[in-house]
């Protein structure tokens, strides 16, 4: 027997969580998804990761906008108030961005390292409040997830075990990176804090071979190359906590 309301496609499931329905169908949708666990689970994801990066992003919107920026209007716009409302609304738009993309502890390109470090800090917030769903692949299947994520990478990945360090593997997940699929490792200590490894191919656009410090809001990143690949180590610690647990990281990948 077919549903007596239209199936709910992607886009409206996306849009329920945005809050952009009407009243109407957003009451539909509601019902639907009442009937659709699984989809209903994606939903809350959705709602998750967008409060995540409202945390992450909003901020910008308080960063002044830089004084290289702030440039007199010409004589000539003195008559024209809606042709000068709309430029500053622009600049302001403009200096957003560069202030948030210019905000970190290390001074990196924005299109390469600090968007790395960025995905990083992004994923880990995301995922790492998540109680029924944190990994996609748990610990007890560590060889599948280790094969899964080198056939999607191109690339073997190893899984570093940490339990020296006071963490041991929660499981793992697929994600998307800015050149194409990254991989996610969760960590979880005795108290329940949470620790991520981010792990990508490197495009060849960064050589930042050292282990290198941002940190975005309270969430700390020890970010570095090895070989083919790019690691970043996301957790709510202090920086040397955070250096010994990477360095640990590093050297299960380098015996």
């Amino acid at each position: 027997m077919s549903e007596p309301m239209q199936i709910v496609n992607e886009n409206e499931l996306q849009a329920y969580a945005d809050g952009r329905l009407d009243e109407k169908r957003r009451a539909e949708v509601a019902a639907w998804l009442a009937n659709h666990p699984a989809e209903a689970g994606r939903v809350e994801d959705y709602r998750r990761q967008n409060e995540a990066l409202h945390a992450l992003f909003d901020p910008v919107l308080d960063e002044p906008v830089p004084p290289s920026l702030q440039r007199p209007a010409p004589a000539s716009w003195h008559g024209m108030p809606l042709l000068r409302h709309a430029a500053v609304v622009a600049w302001l738009a403009i200096g957003g961005t560069l202030g948030w993309f210019m905000h970190g502890a290390q001074e990196v390109r924005s299109g390469t390292t600090m968007a790395f470090v960025r995905q990083a800090a992004v994923a880990h917030v995301v995922y790492t409040p998540e109680v029924l769903h944190p990994v996609e692949v748990g610990a007890e299947q560590e060889a599948h997830l280790a094969a899964w994520l080198s056939k999607r990478l191109g690339v073997s990945v190893k899984v570093p075990h940490l339990g020296k360090a006071g963490y041991d593997l929660v499981g793992g997940r697929l994600l998307p990176g800015s050149n194409g699929p990254a991989a996610q490792f969760m960590y979880q200590d005795g108290f329940g804090q949470r620790l991520t490894l981010y792990v990508r191919t490197d495009d060849g656009g960064s050589r930042e071979t050292a282990f290198r410090y941002a940190r975005e809001n309270n969430i700390g990143v020890f970010y570095w190359i090895d070989g083919p690949l790019g690691y970043a180590l996301s957790g709510d610690l202090d920086k040397p906590q955070l250096l010994k647990v990477a360095q640990a990281v590093y050297h299960q990948l380098n015996p």
